[in-house]
């Protein structure tokens, strides 16, 4: 469980875009240690891997295996910050390591495959909101799954607030700040995966950090929701929330 702090209630002082950066750094770092739920494990034990070869710009099967099951935590969060629900989120992630390994002879040995990952799960998600004809209802429905925080989390201000704080800014703003706060990206990296100019992530990085910072500084978030009918909040944090992750 993360324990860290980010910011006070109005009247306190203000956060720091680098304490919001370091607090979103520090749930990928925790989630990427968490154990793989068994449905990943036996989705890579079915990948073949036939080619031992390499040449310089390929990597054998077997090596772009471990890489690719490297990147499956971050690949979890990023699908829930993006959808807002830990089923849609790996259902998602399946299909991006499917896809991922059907296309690896267009991957370059030595390039990073989190970033080639991200634009293809990225690019699903979008594919499957336009076709669902989804696009309209998501951010309410993202904002029913996680304004809440789990029970029992009774801390001034934490993960939750940041969460909340989140889900006000618009939607480029907080993809913008995912990828670069949380998930570490150089801002060419997030430009590419979000297909845009470098410019323009580096103004949205700025402007949410802003809106974010003074959201949370100023006590301007929105009610805490409480607990559904089973006794239970809604499922995740922003980023997953690592210990659900754990338990997964």
């Amino acid at each position: 469980m993360i324990e860290q702090k980010v910011g006070r209630q109005a009247g306190a002082s203000p956060v720091s875009a680098d304490v919001i950066g370091g607090f979103l750094r520090s749930a990928y770092a925790e989630a990427a240690t968490q154990p793989l739920p068994q449905v990943f494990l036996d989705l890579l034990a079915r990948l073949e891997t036939s080619r031992e070869e390499t040449g310089r710009d390929r990597l054998s099967d077997k090596a772009f295996k471990d890489e690719l099951s490297a990147v499956i935590p971050q690949l979890r969060a990023f699908g829930r910050s993006l959808s807002g629900n830990r089923d849609m989120a790996d259902d998602l992630v399946q299909e991006t390591l499917l896809k991922a390994w059907a296309a690896r002879d267009r991957f370059q040995a030595g390039t990073n495959i989190r970033a080639w990952t991200f634009i293809i799960l990225r690019n699903l998600f979008l594919s499957q909101m336009r076709r669902a004809r989804f696009k309209g209802e998501w951010d309410e429905l993202v904002a029913d799954r996680l304004l809440s925080a789990p029970a029992g989390q009774d801390k001034q201000i934490e993960l939750a607030d940041l969460q909340r704080g989140l889900l006000e800014l618009p939607q480029a703003q907080r993809e913008a700040l995912i990828l670069v706060g949380a998930g570490g990206f150089a801002y060419e990296e997030a430009a590419a995966i979000c297909d845009c100019a470098v410019g323009t992530i580096k103004s949205r990085v700025a402007r949410g950090r802003a809106a974010l910072e003074s959201l949370i500084a100023e006590g301007r978030l929105p009610s805490r929701r409480g607990s559904d009918a089973s006794g239970t909040t809604a499922l995740d944090d922003i980023m997953g929330q690592v210990d659900q992750l754990a338990r997964d």
